[in-house]
């Protein structure tokens, strides 16, 4: 029997020859280029677009005087106008009844603007409300933050523009206008027939919606202006409107001849980087260095900036009381949380008091001072709000006013647990580091 010579092995699958050096040279090139892109995007995007304060301000005159007010006036770009009826809400459960009640009495006009838009029950009463204004022959016109509204659904859109709501997301993403991605409207501003006007930290979300005692629901605030003082606020809204669409809202449904309403006088301050970047670091530095008897703060996110901060550290050397309420247990970033408590132990050094809000997510930005000057909006004491964020903050100078406000804070601190100095010093190596690594990366945004 003959046996079968054993077959030739195959040859192995030839080797690839080596990638030509040039051809290294150029994918590696390519990934250097794509690298110095991003990289120069993300430098684009951090950086204010103008420059910042970086000097103390001089000697500045009480809050109560009539100097303060012509220096904030014309240095700040709004008067402080005169006739206004102001009122305050706290919480979701007083403030949509508030806001969509003005929506819906609406005669000529109706203007919103928005960090937050989510979908859900309280999106879609929003919807219903201006979609059914429109139908009636309102014009009504919405602005969202393309990013800070990226949880309202494509349904939720589609029904606004065809119930007749002119409806436009500020800065989406958008190839020319990629350096200015990280530029977002923080505003949060509702204007109806230019008479009546609201501002203050409100979402336009469900988690807004309650009483803000449990974890689940913000604790936040707003304010109503009734009065002359409204046409500021349509104007900061319509500046974003111009930017966003080129066209301009004039005429009667927007600026009426509005008789005085109330008591108050209020003054808007509106920043962007685009323009007048440092206003509302300006407005805060001037109201502290403002301040001869107390100071009442209440601060989503607490991370001032240095001159800020030196001037906070000013008036407790002058004797001003200063109160600082900040989030406590619930927060949406842990970053700031701890980038916040890096601070802290300078501020009760220096003599300040500082409560942590215990039932919920707080979300408030107040500041109220010498009993006279309350100052509510979106913005907050950070970086953010203060160079990168178009922002919106209102004055109000009237006493009776800030003494109604001077008891919500206290309802606040009744909710909330004292920080003392030692407890700051005593807490773990571990918390320590972790402060300091996230405010470098808080201040820097």
């Amino acid at each position: 029997m003959s046996v079968e010579p054993a077959a030739a092995p195959r040859a192995d699958r030839e080797e690839a020859p080596p990638t030509p050096r040039w051809r290294r040279r150029l994918w590696w090139g390519g990934l250097g280029a794509v690298a110095t892109l991003v990289f120069g995007i993300l430098v684009l995007n951090l950086l204010p677009q103008e420059k910042q304060l970086v000097h103390p301000l001089g000697p500045i005159s009480p809050v109560e005087s009539a100097q303060f007010r012509r220096e904030i006036g014309n240095l700040l770009g709004s008067a402080v106008v005169e006739g206004n009826a102001v009122a305050d809400y706290q919480n979701g459960a007083e403030i949509f009844p508030a806001m969509l009640a003005a929506i819906r009495s609406a005669r000529y006009s109706v203007d919103m603007e928005t960090y937050i838009y989510w979908s859900g029950r309280v999106a879609d009463e929003f919807v219903q409300a201006l979609t059914e204004r429109a139908r009636a022959g309102v014009r009504v016109h919405v602005i969202a933050d393309w990013v800070g509204s990226s949880r309202m659904h494509r349904d939720v859109v589609e029904a606004l523009i065809a119930g007749g709501v002119h409806f436009e997301y500020f800065h989406p993403l958008r190839w020319y206008d990629i350096d200015r991605v990280n530029n977002r409207t923080h505003r949060k501003l509702l204007v109806v027939d230019g008479r009546v006007a609201f501002t203050g930290g409100v979402g336009i979300a469900d988690e807004w919606d309650g009483h803000g005692d449990r974890p689940d629901i913000w604790r936040d605030m707003q304010i109503s202006v009734t009065g002359p003082g409204a046409a500021q606020m349509q104007a900061v809204f319509e500046d974003n409107w111009i930017t966003t669409t080129g066209q301009a809202l004039l005429g009667p449904a927007y600026y009426p001849q509005v008789p005085p309403a109330g008591a108050s006088a209020v003054q808007t301050v509106a920043s962007s980087p685009d323009g007048g970047s440092e206003n509302l670091q300006l407005m805060y530095l001037m109201a502290i260095d403002g301040a001869r008897r107390s100071i009442d703060v209440e601060a989503a996110y607490f991370v001032p900036d240095d001159l800020t901060l030196a001037a906070l550290q000013r008036a407790l050397r002058r004797g001003v009381r200063i109160r600082l309420v900040v989030p406590g247990p619930y927060v949406d970033s842990k970053v700031i949380r701890n980038a916040s408590q890096a601070f802290w132990g300078g501020m009760l050094e220096a003599g300040a008091r500082i409560w942590r809000y215990q039932p919920a997510m707080f979300h408030n930005k107040l500041m109220i001072v010498d009993g006279y000057l309350t100052i509510v909006g979106s913005a907050n004491l950070d970086n953010r709000s203060f160079s990168l964020n178009d922002e919106a903050n209102v004055l109000v100078y009237d006493r009776d006013f800030a003494a109604h406000m001077t008891g919500v804070v206290e309802q606040d601190i009744a909710r909330s647990r004292e920080v003392a100095l030692a407890q700051w010093r005593e807490r773990p190596w571990t918390d320590r580091l972790l402060d300091r690594l996230s405010l470098l990366g808080a201040t820097q945004y």
